[in-house]
């Protein structure tokens, strides 16, 4: 996959940690944002798969009834 530059501000208190980070891993700073986003992203997917599972849902007409969310509501409740 062909990689591209990007550039983003940080805190130098920011920097200096992830200097000190990537000096304890032998890896530079490259590296670390790299795996904090690729790690963000992963985290974050299924929200995107699920809005849009629910977006068709919605479109298809499929929506809970008053009772089911009664019922999960309880079930929060508790």
């Amino acid at each position: 996959m062909r990689k591209v530059n990007v550039t983003c501000r940080m805190t130098e208190a920011q920097v200096a940690l992830l200097d000190k980070l990537g000096a304890h891993f032998d890896r530079d700073r490259s590296y670390l944002v790299n795996q904090a986003v690729a790690g963000f992203l992963s985290m974050h997917q299924w929200q995107i798969e699920e809005t849009q599972r629910a977006v068709a849902e919605a479109d298809a007409g499929e929506f809970a009834t008053d009772g089911e969310v009664r019922e999960a509501f309880r079930k929060l409740r508790k």
